[in-house]
């Protein structure tokens, strides 16, 4: 499998791409673009071996902050809530209450540790089912590109 290479990724991509090689050095698996329900993706959805599920928005501007205002739609979908930004991000913008990130695309360094609020376990169940399924599908279309139809 090849390597997209940085310079053809959208801002937003490149955020993700280092965030999640920086919750791999946390102990956490992710998949990007995660769907929680119609309507409401996840930038990162990230799981540790204990089932702590975190989600982790990234926002390459002050615009694309602004102009997305469904963010508090996801604490009802994760353990704890993330922000990924690059250096020249205004982070003043961010809501207090929430976890920040300052990243690029190789890495990311922890600024705010967001706060805990456990999920019912119900709710901890289905998303972490929803995960494993994504990431099984993602892997078989990779492996198998014509074996799962679109959609599924």
């Amino acid at each position: 499998m090849t390597q997209i290479p940085l310079s053809e990724l959208q801002p937003g991509q490149v955020l993700a791409r280092g965030m999640a090689r920086a919750l791999s050095e946390l102990g956490l698996d992710s998949l990007p673009e995660m769907v929680l329900r119609p309507r409401l993706r996840a930038d990162l959805m990230a799981i540790d071996r204990k089932g702590e599920i975190w989600i982790v928005e990234c926002k390459s501007s002050r615009a694309d902050f602004t102009s997305d205002r469904k963010w508090d739609g996801y604490l009802d979908w994760c353990d704890r809530y993330f922000w990924a930004v690059d250096q020249d991000f205004p982070t003043d913008l961010l809501p207090e209450g929430t976890g920040l990130f300052i990243a690029d695309g190789y890495g990311a360094e922890m600024i705010r540790e967001a706060p805990l609020s456990k999920l019912a376990p119900a709710r901890r169940k289905a998303l972490t089912l929803d995960f494993a399924r994504a990431a099984a599908r993602r892997l078989q279309r990779l492996c198998d590109p014509g074996a799962i139809p679109p959609g599924f």
